[in-house]
């Protein structure tokens, strides 16, 4: 009898007109849901509801509508709904919209295997996306399926967990002597030479330090209170705190950048706790394409003969190499830096201004040594 239904422990069975087989069962949610597909066989139907009572079990069921969500929206959704910094949100959107949708947007989630993650990245650098974006995008991807598993249930494995996909080489970056730091300051307009010299030796980031206020540095400790960043975003540019709680700092400056800070205050800077203190000719907020055009770069790295490829931001590593070189501890280093790499980085905030002290003095006696001039050789 073609509509009878066969009856079992679990689920039930019936033969369709069509000759197949059709398989039902009732959920852990009360549902009544008929399988996806029909069965050649009364056995290979019963084999699938075997599988499916297996999973409520073992309490790896899931909704099967749910394996249906498509990526696209659900993906969208991960990234409107965190809490991030308004560039790191920017650069999520943008990364997910340019690298992952495109070959990956319109796939359920429960369809999304490691063969298909390795299919999408080969595409990608195919098509000439950059290793680092490639390995940004496979990284976003991965956290957004980790919430689909852990919090939303929807999957049970994470298909991105393919050796290798979540790093890359990169290559060292340039780091200046104190000797080509002064020269670069030099080749700056008179405005900007302690913005050189300022991010060099107090190890701050470009957003961090164009969002400096006179109130944030103290003159008779020489420190400066990193508290709040700008951000360029497209078409605007915003103040927001540091993108980690590590980022919250005090840092002391060696007597070279207190000094050349202190000058600039005098010269360029409005009165007034809230007036910024590096700003461009006339008081607007710095950007690095205004900074850049204004101070002619490219030119001045070279009259200053920097290492090729530098950038901004390898001020920094001058600082950084200036600071570890005293024997500072890699907490220290991490607390001065405002790095927090890992979770446990945020207890390093804590670390003493009288040890931060001593490293700022410590970099004054090796800056005074590498700009001290050299004595003429005798001629024999």
């Amino acid at each position: 009898m073609a509509n009878k239904e066969g009856h079992r422990r679990f689920g039930s069975i019936r033969k369709l007109p069509s000759g197949r087989y059709q398989a039902r069962y009732r959920g852990p949610d009360g549902i009544m849901r008929t399988a996806p597909h029909t069965f050649e066989t009364s056995r290979d139907a019963d084999r699938w509801l075997t599988v499916v009572e297996s999973e409520i079990i073992k309490g790896e069921w899931q909704p099967p509508e749910e394996k249906e969500i498509r990526l696209a929206p659900y993906g969208r959704r991960w990234i409107s709904e965190r809490t991030l910094q308004p560039r790191t949100r920017e650069g999520y959107e943008d990364l997910f919209r340019l690298h992952v949708v495109p070959d990956l947007g319109d796939t359920a989630l429960g369809d999304i295997t490691p063969a298909a993650i390795r299919s999408w990245r080969r595409q990608l650098l195919k098509r000439g996306t950059t290793e680092p974006q490639a390995v940004k995008a496979y990284s976003l991807l991965r956290a957004i399926l980790n919430t689909a598993i852990k919090e939303d249930e929807i999957i049970r494995q994470n298909p991105c967990r393919i050796p290798g996909y979540d790093r890359y080489h990169t290559p060292e970056r340039p780091t200046a002597t104190v000797a080509q730091v002064l020269a670069l300051a030099a080749q700056m307009p008179d405005r900007f030479s302690a913005l050189i010299i300022t991010a060099a030796f107090s190890g701050a980031r470009w957003g961090e330090l164009v969002a400096l206020r006179r109130a944030d540095y103290d003159p008779t400790t020489g420190t400066l209170r990193i508290h709040r960043k700008l951000a360029a975003l497209k078409g605007e540019l915003i103040f927001g705190p540091p993108k980690s709680a590590a980022g919250r700092r005090a840092v002391t400056l060696p007597a070279i950048a207190k000094a050349a800070l202190e000058e600039h205050l005098k010269e360029h800077v409005d009165a007034g706790d809230e007036a910024l203190i590096f700003t461009g000719d006339k008081g607007a907020l710095l950007r690095t394409g205004n900074f850049r055009r204004a101070v002619k770069w490219e030119t001045a790295l070279k009259n200053a003969k920097m290492p090729d490829g530098f950038h901004f931001h390898d001020l920094r590593h001058t600082g950084n190499t200036l600071a570890a070189s005293t024997g500072a501890s890699t907490r220290e280093l991490m607390v001065r830096m405002g790095q927090s790499s890992m979770r446990a980085a945020l207890i390093y905030q804590h670390a003493t201004n009288e040890r931060d002290r001593e490293i700022a003095n410590d970099m004054d006696k090796r800056i005074a040594r590498a700009t001290k001039p050299k004595k003429p050789k005798k001629q024999t």
